[in-house]
């Protein structure tokens, strides 16, 4: 029994380990194939789409910000520059899965936390959303160390201008995105603004960079731009402009100096004014460059122009007279007055007492398309082609459109519209010799001259409009000790509904030194108080005498009157001399004093 073979149990099945591993190392194996072929197919066959996939989830392009470029003015001096602020910038995605960090956030932006969360949730579905633009540096780094999830900051650049509201027409302002949106900023944007760069990073789930990848584009910062504004002349003009329309209780005003050789503008102020830095807070009507924008009728400005016309057709000569009695001719249904009767005038006599009458005896003489084509010729009824935004055309009516009355008030300024600007240009050729050059804004540019007067004809008119700041003349107030002015008021009645109100727009404009003159300046004031004056000679005129006074010796312009100089100075000296007390010395007769010029001194520097 025991040596009997044993017998294999019934019912298992026998156990085979060969091939139980064989079975296994087969189903590892195609494993092995499987995993082998899918990273083939995801690293080889579908490597651009998965790559792809996973830089749309963590490889952005984000933008590198450029710097504005600078503006000076002629001397170099910064008038705009850009500042580098921060913006604070938020993934609401990432933010509102933390709701609890939002008030503490809100806190350290200074916004109510309700309204924090209320912008967030409308933005749910964004990964980027700004939360405050163009903070300080310090002030932007402080929000992000509170290591609140999906918040970060941004380099951006802020503009600053350092002169404030003195320069704030000419310069403009750029928007919140650093794009000019009014004057030079806007002319020049393209020239000023640069190229921003990108590059790309990687970022973690939390937002936060943690590689740079590639740098796409680099940054290139904006050219700077050198105007022929120069800054000394330019605060002069607006403070001087501010004080006059305090002192006459006007409501806006206008100054325009031109360098008459080469059309540069060396200062143009309006008031109101604004800062350029605060522009939010402005009045909008306040944005407006008058000088270039808003239209005027010139007024008794005109009278030099009609002259020139007459004088250049040779339909009058400087010795021609007009008997402008009883002060007044008829104009069709109107009349054309003088504030006085000046009786008998030579040309001269015309320009020196500001005629009407003498003015309009002037124009009949001329045929209509050549008084208009003369006026054409000088830039009225056309841009003066300067550069500066919305600068308007002004008004010249065609001899087509003219009525029975039409030629004789413009010959004395009304009927047709001009700005600050086309004045400044009008008289700074009369200056040059007859030759008429575009303004510029920008130092060196040099526009091409074009003669629209004769040489002859010019320097007969400036002689002429030298004798209304003499003695007897309508503007004494507007000569500068030490220098010969040339020039002409004008006060013109504003237009209304059905006629001319009983406001008024006070006008100088003049050309200083008169021998050879370097500066050209047009003032303009609107609405001076008629119980305190309204008279261009008494409103405008002081205002130019201040402003030339500082910009002749700031600009080292020599004196081409220094007999009037010595005479104040003499007479300066003589009071400063002590008084003797000892008995008077007998001593021959003096010889008769000689008669000096009474030089105005109001409104200049002790």
């Amino acid at each position: 029994m025991f040596g009997a073979q044993r017998q294999k149990p019934r019912g298992r099945a026998q156990f085979n380990l060969r091939g139980r591993l064989a079975i296994v190392a087969g189903t590892l194996a195609l494993c092995s194939v499987a995993l082998f072929g899918r990273a083939f197919d995801l690293q080889v066959v579908h490597n651009k789409f998965y790559q792809a996939q996973g830089d749309a989830r963590f490889l952005r392009e984000i933008p590198i910000a450029t710097s504005r470029g600078m503006i000076t003015d002629r001397n170099g001096e910064p008038l705009a520059v850009s500042t580098p602020v921060e913006s604070i910038w938020a993934n609401p995605q990432l933010l509102l899965k933390s709701p609890e960090r939002i008030p503490e956030l809100a806190k350290a932006l200074g916004v109510p936390a309700d309204h924090l969360a209320r912008k967030l949730s409308q933005r749910a579905s964004k990964e980027f959303v700004y939360l405050q633009r163009r903070m300080r540096p310090e002030a932007a780094q402080a929000i992000v160390k509170l290591g609140t999830p999906g918040v970060f900051s941004q380099r951006e650049y802020r503009r600053f201008y350092p002169q404030g509201d003195a320069v704030a027409h000419v310069l403009g302002f750029t928007n919140i995105d650093d794009s000019g949106q009014e004057g030079l900023e806007l002319a020049f944007d393209e020239w000023l603004r640069g190229t921003p760069g990108a590059e790309k990073v990687i970022r973690d789930r939390r937002g936060r960079i943690v590689e740079n990848v590639d740098l796409v584009r680099a940054a290139l910062p904006g050219k700077d731009l050198t105007l022929s504004i120069d800054r000394r002349i330019q605060f002069l003009a607006y403070r001087e402009l501010r004080n006059a329309l305090l002192e006459k209780g006007a409501s806006s005003g206008s100054a325009v100096v031109l360098d008459v050789a080469t059309g540069e503008v060396l200062a143009m102020a309006n008031l109101p004014s604004y800062n350029p830095n605060a522009v939010e807070s402005a009045n909008r009507d306040a944005h407006r460059n008058r000088a270039v924008t808003d239209l005027i009728e010139p007024g008794s400005t005109m009278k030099p122009i009609t002259v020139a016309a007459a004088l250049e057709n040779h339909v009058i000569t400087l010795g021609t007279r007009f008997d402008t009695n009883p002060g007044w001719i008829p104009n069709g249904r109107y009349r054309t007055t003088d504030t006085h009767n000046y009786g008998l005038l030579d040309t001269t006599g015309v320009i020196t007492k500001s005629s009407n009458v003498g003015a309009a005896m002037i124009v009949h003489r001329l045929p209509d398309r050549t008084f208009y084509d003369y006026m054409r010729k000088l830039g009225y009824g056309k841009t003066t082609e300067s550069g500066f935004p919305g600068e308007a055309a002004g008004l010249l009516p065609a001899p087509d459109r003219w009525s029975g009355t039409s030629k004789q008030t413009m010959s004395y300024g009304y009927g047709l519209s001009v700005t600050p600007l086309q004045i400044a240009q009008a008289y700074a050729a009369i200056g040059n010799g007859g030759k008429l050059i575009a303004p510029t804004f920008v130092k060196g540019q040099r526009n091409e001259a074009h003669q629209v007067m004769d040489p002859v004809v010019a320097n007969e008119v400036l002689r002429m409009m030298e004798t209304v700041t003499l003695p007897g003349g309508t503007a004494t107030q507007a000569r500068v000790l030490g220098y010969r002015v040339a020039g002409k008021t004008g006060t013109a009645r504003k237009a209304s509904a059905g006629g001319y109100s009983r406001r008024y727009v006070a006008f100088f404009a003049g050309l200083v030194p008169a021998s050879n003159p370097r500066f050209s300046m047009v003032v303009v004031i609107n609405d001076p108080a008629p119980e305190l004056a309204y008279v261009g000679g008494l409103v405008s005129a002081p205002v130019f005498h201040n402003v030339m006074d500082g910009a002749l010796r700031l600009m080292d312009v020599a004196p081409d009157d220094l007999d009037a100089w010595l005479a104040v100075q003499a007479a300066a000296e003589a009071k400063r001399a002590p008084k003797t007390t000892t008995a008077p010395v007998a001593t021959p007769a003096p010889a008769a004093p000689v008669a000096l010029p009474v030089v105005p001194t109001h409104g200049a520097r002790q």
